[in-house]
């Protein structure tokens, strides 16, 4: 059985860590993408880049099914939405620090042979000497 993705996890953390660190959180958002209720005019190149700091953004909502909240645009209040996996990237505003999140695309081009199965990895030589992690029972 495969796991649910891990985006909306990293997300979260990384959204967590800008906003305590007093920075501002920007996503870049694929627009491109059906389910994203986002304000057309402000989209360049199929993307848009939306501060959804807690000053910016009201009602913000970040969880397994997406992103939305009420933010102004030209002074309208405007409510958008976004599947998690729309999100391309998270980043403070000030720094750059933050992270770009791989497609299902480029991630089955990582893998040789497509599909999404985890390519089996080389078997671990055995350790000599004595280990260095503990085993907790």
């Amino acid at each position: 059985m495969g796991m649910t993705s891990n985006q909306p996890y990293l997300l979260r953390a990384f959204y967590e860590w800008i906003v305590d660190n007093n920075l501002t959180p920007y996503i870049v958002v694929n627009a491109t993408n059906p389910n994203v209720d986002v304000p057309q005019e402000f989209v360049k190149d199929g993307q848009i880049v939306l501060n959804i700091s807690p000053g910016a953004c009201v009602n913000f909502m970040l969880d397994i099914e997406g992103i939305s909240f009420q933010a102004r645009f030209g002074g309208q209040p405007r409510r958008l939405s976004m599947p998690c996996d729309a999100v391309m990237a998270i980043y403070a505003r000030e720094n750059g620090a933050g992270t770009v999140f791989a497609t299902e695309e480029e991630f089955e081009k990582t893998n040789p042979e497509g599909t999404k199965e985890p390519v089996e990895e080389a078997p671990v030589p055995p350790k000599r000497g004595k280990p260095s992690l503990k085993v907790i029972k």
